[in-house]
Formats: structure tokens, sequence, C-alpha cells
């Protein structure tokens, strides 16, 4: 293990004393639980690490070490088997470097250490970057605390199909709302000078969140200026606005090229027109799919030469494929000058968080600020949950009168965390020896492959998946745990199911007689969401309707018959079709997985402890038939198009969303208007600058917090424009008949798009901005010229 005396500018140095072999182990990574030492323990056991083993499996190195979440019970515990790996690493890797480690981190830190954060669809509800800021800050501490480099997070993708199963994942369907989410993440992780010793990942280039049927790896059917002007626009802005070190592909294809495989894709246009200069990983097995799924490459040498080629540096989880690369080099099927360019990256990176001696330092250690955490944690569960509807019947009153609470989700932990959480985290190994130990019906654990598990339906397990989460978290309460803690006389009835049985009908004498002596009642409803376990939405679980499984809807339809005041709480991460709750309810409230404090929060919005003030991120459709469904459709296209006998559904009487985007009530109201200030205009271009004065006030008579929502609409173009595009916002919180002088800015380069010549600018002419508080709620306008 020479470590040489290298300076800080000896990369291109090092990679020269590296022989090909040592090279192509820097471009890929291994899998940790090949390191551990079971001595008899089962998967659910406290597995020790054999760096023995990597004199015989990795003899010329190790490039990154993947899986990290599966070791450990603690951070202590955790740093120390990573600094023993990274021990192991460096004695057979040349020159002491270590392996980069990664992590997944869209919630938080993705370890039973780490803090839990409301998943991303949630955060972005608040409309606040600061706060998606300060949770990703504590993430990177717990990064720093563990030995842990390179976060796997945040996700760029644009989600406009609620049928896809990861939109609990991303920001939602709006370029601009996702590009000031994801920078903030990013800097949250690296810091505003890049210098925090941690690094973050934009996932998944590109238009990965655009699937052809919403499933996932399959074809995204998008022109290549829908994905450079919308769906690249995250990723533009965090490699320009926050330094993003790390992008990941996408497991698509576009056009018939593999994202995996797409030269154009990942160095003509992430690197050459928008300026990357960080490394690009492979998703796990996107190399693969190559081989497997895409049928592009016939061997696993072929599927790397198209890889690499294309741009993609780091193969992962494992080496299967890039393995390969150096007899590919001697059969003269790829130039070793391809593999030095990945290699310099990878290492480059490498020298920035100081897994390389002489080169770099690498970071202190630091302990997360856990008080920081839960400050952050509730303030995101209660700026994202959004009122949909409300006739008066909220917020409930605290004594007095009795409530009925009903519904699958009233009394469940799980249902309110996603996929990549510290509960799906623990749901893997669970499931995993059901499926070994022969307890899953119909599944041959001789022939399982463990990619199945994401689909698997495992009858039975629903308890043991429940406990696994309240042990997790033994102070959170459930909905129906916190309405009762509130003092108000709640009595709890199971009615309802995720999933119909053959005995579950339900008879409607029973409903009637359940919630006959309420005086209101609280459907908590929804659907479960992770990895494992009986899950309708996650990662692999695409779903043809989204909507209210089981038997939910005939639950409404029979509680609305009652005439009791009815009150709908729903529980997801993604838009569902909820239009027999609207109708039939007197209010409803979405709480977007919000984990933890997800039934503190709901309570405290109940009972108007907290005002709600959530707006949301994504579209919600009337009809399975409306989707995609979204509000910065084009002109000519979409729900604003002018209806009649050419466009619009026929069978449909309201073409529109059943809610908008950017839509969320409140206990108050608000009104917010373009005024001219200090006797400057309400709208101007001045020096490349967009500015919009605004005048919000609290009409109502509760204090409360609303998000104030700047859209623009270019009147003229020579290619099809949107009908609105988010430009700028601002969360405002005001006392009753308070009114709030605000000035909205935004750079022109915001509205900018591929003109018909190609170039990205923006046409002369004149764009219309709309102000409101929500897309469908934009009363006030005003005209900028772009000269």
């Amino acid at each position: 293990m020479a470590t040489g005396g290298w300076g800080p500018d000896d990369i291109t140095r090092l990679v020269s004393k590296l022989t090909l072999e040592q090279k192509v182990a820097q471009l890929s990574g291994l899998n940790t639980p090949e390191l551990f030492a079971m001595d008899g323990a089962g998967l659910g056991g406290a597995p020790g690490i054999d760096t023995e083993r990597l004199k015989t499996i990795r003899p010329h190195g190790v490039g990154h070490l993947s899986m990290a979440w599966f070791i450990g019970g603690d951070a202590d515990d955790l740093r120390a088997k990573l600094d023993t790996i990274q021990a192991g690493v460096r004695e057979v890797s040349p020159f002491g470097i270590g392996a980069l480690v990664h992590i997944e981190g869209i919630n938080g830190f993705l370890h039973a250490s780490g803090s839990q954060f409301p998943t991303a669809w949630a955060q972005a509800t608040t409309w606040d970057p600061e706060l998606v800021r300060r949770g990703a800050a504590v993430t990177g501490a717990h990064m720093l605390q563990t030995g842990v480099q390179l976060m796997f997070a945040p996700v760029m993708d644009i989600s406009r199909d609620p049928r896809w199963g990861r939109v609990h994942e991303t920001y939602g369907e709006d370029p601009e709302l996702a590009a000031q989410m994801s920078v903030a993440f990013v800097r949250g992780i690296q810091g505003t000078g890049q210098d925090t010793g941690v690094l973050a990942t934009g996932k998944h280039f590109l238009g990965y969140g655009n699937s052809e049927g919403a499933l996932n790896q399959a074809a995204t059917q998008l022109g290549r200026r829908a994905l450079v002007d919308e769906y690249a626009e995250p990723f533009r802005r965090s490699i320009t606005e926050a330094g993003l070190s790390s992008v990941m592909n996408s497991y698509n294809e576009i056009d018939g090229v593999p994202s995996a495989a797409n030269h154009w894709l990942l160095t003509e246009f992430l690197r050459d027109t928008l300026g990357f200069e960080g490394i690009v990983v492979g998703d796990y097995d996107a190399v693969n799919l190559l081989r497997t799924a895409h049928r592009t490459a016939r061997t696993e040498g072929e599927a790397a030469v198209q890889a690499l080629s294309a741009g993609l540096d780091v193969e992962l989880p494992a080496d299967v494929n890039y393995c390969h690369l150096a007899e590919e080099v001697a059969a003269g099927r790829i130039d070793e000058k391809v593999v030095d360019l990945a290699v310099t990256r990878v290492l480059t990176v490498k020298a920035r968080v100081g897994l390389i001696p002489g080169i770099g330092t690498a970071p202190a250690p630091v302990r997360p600020d856990r008080t920081e955490a839960a400050e952050v944690r509730r303030a995101i569960a209660a700026r994202s949950t959004v009122l949909l509807q409300n006739d008066g019947v909220l917020p409930l009153p605290r004594t007095g009168g009795r409530i009925a609470v009903v519904g699958p989700a009233a009394d469940e932990m799980r249902v309110h965390f996603g996929a990549y959480t510290s509960v799906s985290n623990a749901e893997m190994p669970i499931g995993m020896m059901a499926v070994m130990e022969g307890k899953v019906p119909g599944i041959d654990p001789a022939s399982f492959v463990f990619t199945d598990i994401f689909q698997t339906r495992m009858p039975g397990m629903d308890d043991t998946f429940e406990a696994a989460a309240r042990e997790l978290h033994p102070e959170a309460p459930t909905v129906l745990q916190a309405l009762r803690d509130n003092g108000a006389q709640v009595d709890y009835v199971a009615l309802g199911s995720f999933e119909r049985g053959a005995a579950d009908a339900l008879d409607a004498s029973v409903v009637m007689e359940a919630v006959s002596d309420a005086d209101l009642v609280i459907a908590v409803l929804g659907e479960r969401t992770g990895w494992v376990g009986n899950n309708t939405a996650g990662e692999g679980q695409t779903s043809v309707s989204p909507s209210l499984l089981g038997d939910q809807e005939e639950l409404l339809e029979l509680l609305g018959a009652t005439g009791k005041p009815l009150v709908s709480v729903i529980i997801s991460g993604r838009p569902l079709i909820l239009e027999t709750a609207a109708r039939v309810s007197n209010a409803v409230l979405l709480a977007p997985l919000l984990g933890e404090e997800a039934g503190t929060a709901v309570a405290n919005a109940l009972y108007g402890l907290v005002n709600p003030s959530g707006k949301l991120v994504s579209t919600f459709p009337r009809h399975l038939g409306q989707i995609p469904l979204y509000h910065g459709h084009h002109h000519g296209s979409g729900y604003g198009h002018p209806t009649g006998t050419r466009h619009g559904y026929g069978d449909l009487t309201e073409q529109g969303p059943l809610y908008a985007f950017g839509h969320g009530l409140s206990y108050t109201t608000f009104s917010a208007v373009f005024t001219e200030q200090d006797s400057t205009p309400a709208a101007e271009l001045d020096d490349g600058m967009v500015r919009a004065r605004i005048t919000v006030t609290n009409t109502g008579s509760v204090d409360g917090e609303t998000v104030v929502q700047l859209y623009a609409r270019d009147e003229f173009a020579t290619v099809v424009r949107p009908v609105r595009q988010l430009l700028a916002f601002s969360r405002v919180s005001l006392a009753p008949g308070e009114s709030r002088d605000l000035v909205l800015e935004a750079p022109l380069e915001r509205l900018h798009y591929t003109m018909g010549d190609g170039r990205r600018g923006i046409e002369p002419g004149d764009v219309t901005l709309l102000v409101g508080l929500a897309s469908d709620a934009l009363a006030s306008t005003a005209t900028i010229t772009v000269p």
C-alpha cells in the first residue's frame, strides 16, 4: 500500500501510475454485504466484517461501497464498521485510495440511526426551500458522523403521472419548484461553498418520472425540447447554483437509446451544455439492463463499453459488467483513454472528500444536531398538511361533542412512511426472511429473485411490519392516538381496509350503527407506500388506477349516506382520484407521508392548533382518463384549452382538475394583487430581472400563512409555450387584517426555452405575469415587454 508523495493537483499523475486493472477497479462498487461474517446469524442478525475477503474478490482495489444502509445498529457501530472496511480497502487499493461510500437520503439518512423527515413530496408542499436545506444539512451531518461521503439524493425527476409509484420521492410536477427545492437540498448537503466534505447526487437523469404507462424503467416518450427546457431544469440549476457533484442516470430509454448508454444525454448535454464536472454514477443494475431489458448489448463487456463510452463513470452496485473493461481495452473495443477520463473524474471527487492520502483532507466527524432535526421535522409536517376543501366544519372543537374515527389508516404507523425511510429499510430484511422461511404463499424460496420482493404480496404480515414501524418510532402517535391526546371524546371503529377480501364486504347497517352516536366522523384513508409488504405505491409499484383501494370508496359512500358531518383525511404520497371523498365529505385534509410527525400534525390541523398552509405540488385529477394532468400544459392542449366539440372530454362535465397545482386552503382567507409601490410599476423587466410588486392581505379572522405564487405566460413565440409557468413564490405569515408588500423577482433566464433556431433564449414580445394563491386562482395580472 504505497501512498506516494502526492500534491493537491496530482490526479493526472496518479492516474498515470495505475495499472489498467487498478483503474477499472475504481469504476465500480462492492456490495458491502459481501464482507459480512455472519457466523451463523440470519438476515436479522448483527454480522461482523471480514475484510480478508477483499484480497481475493477485489485485489486491485475498491472504487465504491454499496448498500451501506444494511450495516450496524447505531451511528457509532456504522462508523466503526465502515472504518474497518476502509482500512481493508486501503490495503488492497493502490496508494491507499479509499472507497467512496454512498447512502440514500431523500427523507433523511437511510439508517436506523438517522434522523427521518417527511418524504420529498411532503417537503415540497411546504413551498419552503429553507426547510429543505436545513433538513439536508442534518442529513449531511449524519454522513460526516458515520464516514459516508456520497448522498444519493435529491430526486430531481419531474413527476406528472400519479400512476407512477415513485411520485412521493419527487418534488412534484413543476420544473421551477423542483429546481428550487433541489438547489436547497444540494446546498444543505454540500454547503454553499461545496466545502462540507460530503457530496450530493441528482437523480434520475433524465425524464424518468414520465415513463410510458408510468411503468418503472419503461421508455420515456419526450422530445428533446421538453427534456432540455423542463425536465432538466432542476439539474441545470443545481449544477450552476449549487455545484452539484454527482448525477445518477435513469433506468429509462429515450428515443430508443437507454439513458445508461446515451452519449448525447450523459456527455453532450450534461457535460458540454450544462457544464457538469462531477461523476456520473449508474443506478443500481442500470448497466445490467442494457443486456437483460433494453437488449442493446449481448455481453457484459459490450454493456460496459456502451455505458462507459456514453459517459457513465461508475457501475453500481457491483462490477458485473465493468470488471470486463480491461479485456475490452485489450481487444481494442474501447480506448484506455476513455477509462482514464472516468478514473480522473472519480479520483477528483475522492480527493475532495479526503479519500486519497496526500491529496485533500478528510472531514472531521461531527454529531448531528438532534434538536435541529426535530424542529425541522415538525415544521415540515406542520406546513405540509394541505386543506383540500372545507365547508366550515373545521377546525374541530377540542371539547364537547363526540367523534367517531374509522378507516384503515387511523391507527397505523407505517402508512405514514414512504420508500427509502427507516421503516422501509426495516421491512426489507423482514420480508426477505419471510420468503426464505417459506412463509409467503405461492413463493418458492429456491427460485425467488431478490427484485421480486418489491411486488410480492405478503398476506398475514401486516402486524409484523406495523410492529417494526412502532419499534423504530415508539414515541410517535398514530392519528387516532393524537386525536385522543387532544382531549376530545373519540371512539374508534375498525371499518375499512386497504385490500378487499372475499369476506370484507361492508354492511350499511353496520356502518350506520358504528357512527350512530357520533356528532362527526373522521375517516382516515389512503394507501401504503414503501418497498416490501402489501404496498400499492413505491419503487416498482405502478397502479393502473391511483385511487382509494380496498373498500375505502364504498366506506365513504356509506358514511356519506349517514348524514353525519364527515372529514376525510387522506394519507398518500401521490395524487389520488378523490372524487368520492370530495363529493361526500364536508372537509378533506391531505397528509402527504409525514413520517413520525404525521399523527400530531394531522390532529393539530384538524383541531386548529396549527392553521393548515400546505400547497399542492401535483395536480389531482377528477378522473383516471385525464392523466397525465398538470398545470403547465402547452397552449392548445390540456384543461386550459377552450372547450368545444373538437376539444375536451365529452363525458366529463368538469374538464379541469379536482384540486389544482398550488391549491391549499386555510382557516382564514387571503388576497394577493399587483400594486404600485413607492411610485414604481407593479411589474417590470430591469437589467435582466423580472420584478413583481404584490400586496398580500389576510382578509379573514385568524392568524395564518399562505404562499403567494407568481406565474408567467409568454403571449407569443415561434414554438408552443406553456399556458402558465411558475416563476417565483413566497411564504407569508399574517395576522387578521394585516397586509404586506412583497417584491418577487426572478432572472429573465427562468423563462428561456429552446427557440426555433435551436438556441436557448426568449423572443421579443409581451409576457403576462399572474399572481395568486393557486394556479387556478390567479386574479391579478400585469404585463412586461421583452425587447
